[in-house]
């Protein structure tokens, strides 16, 4: 039951778990207390809290994300969020992966959990092409310490150096650490690529829909559900 309601792209599964053990799920007037329990969406009427489930619309969106706010839906103290800033745009839409409050650039946003899961699966090395700004200058020698997929020094001078770096996972302020690690503070980072998909020219903000061919394109191994018509 709890899988069937992800790939319908209504909930994830954990939060699908979550409503069922609430009872608030029900298929064909029945009460579900089993999140394993069998189920073919298309055989039967489920409802959630009265509310009948059909398979979402499939919407993706590409965000460039501002720095100084947060990738939750919901922040504890009080910061805005990606969700405050969308607004009525992000709506039924899952944040794929995260980017910190104080890194900007290309965020996706989608109605479909199976494509969101595999992207993030550190199995699938997806690459993230990044722009970094750090202290003082990082040599040729420190790019190649970075245990990074490519790291390429752009500019260097001995307040500040910028920098190309492309990683195959999406750790919590791992480029962060990686600097850290060579001597050297990031101060600005920016997230330019996310497998085939790029920032291009969209300001901090702004945010565009992806066609499932651009994501076909970008993610050629990726599952991607039907969604609606």
């Amino acid at each position: 039951m709890n899988r069937a309601l992800s790939k319908l792209g209504i909930v994830s599964r954990s939060q699908a778990t979550n409503a069922i053990r609430a009872g608030r799920v029900r298929v064909d007037g029945r009460l579900v207390a089993d999140p394993a329990q069998l189920v073919v969406p298309e055989r039967v009427r489920i409802t959630i809290d009265g509310e009948p489930q059909t398979r979402a619309a499939w919407r993706t969106i590409l965000f460039h994300k501002p720095r100084g706010i947060v990738t939750t839906r919901r922040d504890p103290e009080g910061r805005r969020t990606v969700y405050d800033v969308l607004g009525d745009a992000a709506h039924g839409l899952n944040a794929v992966g995260r980017l910190d409050l104080a890194t900007s650039g290309l965020l996706l946003l989608t109605s479909d959990t199976q494509l969101a899961n595999w992207v993030t699966d550190p199995a699938n090395a997806v690459p993230r092409v990044y722009v970094v700004t750090a202290r003082g200058e990082v040599t040729a020698d420190e790019a190649q310490r970075l245990r990074a997929a490519r790291a390429e020094v752009r500019k260097a001078s001995t307040r500040e150096s910028h920098l190309i770096v492309e990683l195959r996972s999406g750790r919590n302020r791992e480029v962060r650490r990686m600097f850290a690690s060579i001597g050297h503070e990031v101060t600005r980072l920016k997230r330019v690529q996310f497998g085939g998909l790029e920032i291009g020219g969209l300001e901090p903000g702004a945010w565009r829909e992806v066609t499932r061919g651009e994501v076909r394109r970008a993610f050629p191994r990726a599952p991607i559900s039907r969604g609606a018509a």
